[in-house]
C-alpha cells in the first residue's frame, strides 16, 4: 500500500518538476509539505509521536520511489529520517523525543547530520570540531562540511569531541538547534547531481548548548554515529536502487521507439544485453535492500548486510545509468532526456555515507573477525 501511494504521489507530484529542480537546484518545500501531510516523513516515528508507525522496509521501499522519480527528494527524506529521526528514537531522551519527533514527523522542522569535516571524511577520528563543558552547557566549536539538508534543517545530529584524549569514546553527539547563537550556514555548496538537496557547511562559533542538548551518554557519540549510519546505508542503497530503476525504465521505452536500420534497436543483442544485464543487477540490488531492511526490522545483526546493499546498489546504479546513456546514443549525452540526470545523481551513492572502499572495509571485518 506504502509503495502504491508513494508510486502515485511520485508520478504526479515528483517527475513532473525533477528536470526543474535539477536546473534550479531550488529545495522542494511544495514536496515536503505534501510528504509530511501524507505521513511520509514520519513512517518510522510511532504513532505516540505523531509518526505514522511503519516498518523500517515500508520507509525503504518509500525512498527507493522517490528516488526513482527524483533523487534528490530520496536524499532529502533519507538525511530527515535516517541521520535524525533513528538516533532520536534510538538514544533520546522521552523529554527529546516528545519535543522534536511530532516535529519531525510532520515536517515542521527538517533534520540534518553533522559528521563530515572539511579535513575528516571517512575518517571520522580525524575530525576537529569540539565541545567543551562549561557549567550546565556545552560550548562548541570548529565547522562541519557537506551536510545535507543544512541549508533548511531545524535540528543537526552534531558529533563532537569532548575528550581528545579518549579518542573514539571521547565524543559526543548533541541534538542543535538552528537557530542557536554561534550557528551559521554557507550557502548551498554546487554539486555535480542531488541538486536540489541543500548541502552546506556548517560553522561553530563558541556555541552555548545545555546539557540537556546531549544524545545519549557522553562518550557515547562514535557508537551513536557509527550505528545510524548502518541505518543510513540501507537507505541510501533504496535510492540507489531508485536511481537505476528509472533509468532502466528509461532505456526500455527508448530501446522500443527509436528505429535504426528498419527495427527498434531493441531488437538488436547488443542492446538486448545492455537491458539484461540491467534488470538482473537491479532486481539482486532490491533483494540486498530489502533483505537488510528485514533484517534490522527483525532487530538482527545487519551491519555487514547493510554494507553490502550499499556497496552493490551504489555501484549497480553507477554502472547501469552509464548504460542508459549509452542506450540513447547520442540523445543520452544531451540535457533533453533525463538519462544524464540519473547518472549525475548516480555517482554520489558510491560516496556519501561511506564510500565504496568503506563498504568493503566494513564487509571484510565481518567476514574475517
Amino acid at each position: 500500500m506504502i509503495q502504491e501511494m508513494v508510486r502515485d504521489f511520485v508520478e504526479k507530484e515528483v517527475k513532473p518538476v525533477a528536470e526543474k529542480l535539477d536546473e534550479t537546484g531550488e529545495f522542494p518545500y511544495e514536496i515536503m509539505k505534501k510528504l509530511g501531510e501524507l505521513g511520509l516523513l514520519g513512517t518510522v516515528i510511532p504513532e505516540e509521536y505523531g509518526g505514522s508507525g511503519a516498518s523500517f522496509l515500508s520507509y525503504i521501499v518509500a525512498i527507493e520511489e522517490l528516488s526513482r522519480g527524483c533523487a534528490s527528494t530520496g536524499v532529502i527524506v533519507e538525511t530527515h529520517t535516517s541521520l535524525a529521526v533513528e538516533p532520536i528514537l534510538a538514544w533520546g531522551t522521552e523529554e527529546q523525543k516528545r519535543k522534536y519527533l511530532p516535529k519531525l514527523a510532520t515536517g515542521e522542522i527538517i533534520g540534518s547530520f553533522g559528521l563530515t569535516e572539511p579535513n575528516a571524511g571517512s575518517d571520522a577520528g580525524g575530525m576537529q570540531t569540539t565541545a567543551v563543558l562549561d557549567g550546565d552547557a556545552y560550548v562548541i566549536n570548529g565547522s562541519k562540511m557537506f551536510i545535507s539538508n543544512a541549508g533548511v534543517a531545524g535540528i543537526t545530529i552534531l558529533l563532537t569531541k569532548t575528550d581528545k584524549n579518549l579518542g573514539y569514546k571521547g565524543m559526543t553527539e548533541f541534538i542543535v538547534e538552528r537557530d542557536t547563537p554561534g550557528y551559521s550556514v554557507s550557502a548551498p555548496i554546487h554539486k555535480l547531481g542531488i541538486k536540489a538537496s541543500q548541502t552546506c557547511e556548517l560553522s561553530f562559533d563558541n556555541m552555548r548548548v545545555p546539557k540537556e542538548s546531549v544524545l545519549g551518554k557522553p562518550g557515547q557519540g562514535f557508537k551513536i554515529a557509527m550505528h545510524t549510519l548502518d541505518g543510513g546505508r540501507i537507505a541510501i542503497a533504496a535510492q540507489a536502487l531508485g536511481i537505476a530503476q528509472a533509468a532502466f525504465e528509461e532505456s526500455v521505452a527508448y530501446a522500443k521507439q527509436r528505429c535504426q536500420f528498419g527495427q527498434p534497436i531493441g531488437k538488436f543483442q547488443g542492446v538486448q544485453w545492455m537491458i539484461a544485464d540491467m534488470a538482473t543487477d537491479i532486481q539482486a540490488a532490491r533483494l540486498l535492500v530489502y533483505h537488510a531492511a528485514w533484517l534490522k526490522d527483525q532487530r538482527l545483526p545487519y551491519s555487514k548486510e547493510a554494507a553490502m546493499a550499499k556497496l552493490y546498489a551504489s555501484e549497480a546504479a553507477m554502472r547501469h545509468t552509464v548504460k542508459a546513456v549509452q542506450v540513447h546514443g547520442g540523445y543520452g549525452y544531451t540535457m533533453e532526456y533525463p538519462v544524464q540526470r540519473h547518472m549525475r545523481d548516480a555517482k554520489i551513492t558510491e560516496i556519501y555515507e561511506g564510500t565504496s572502499e568503506v563498504q568493503r572495509m566494513v564487509i571484510a571485518n565481518h567476514v574475517l573477525k
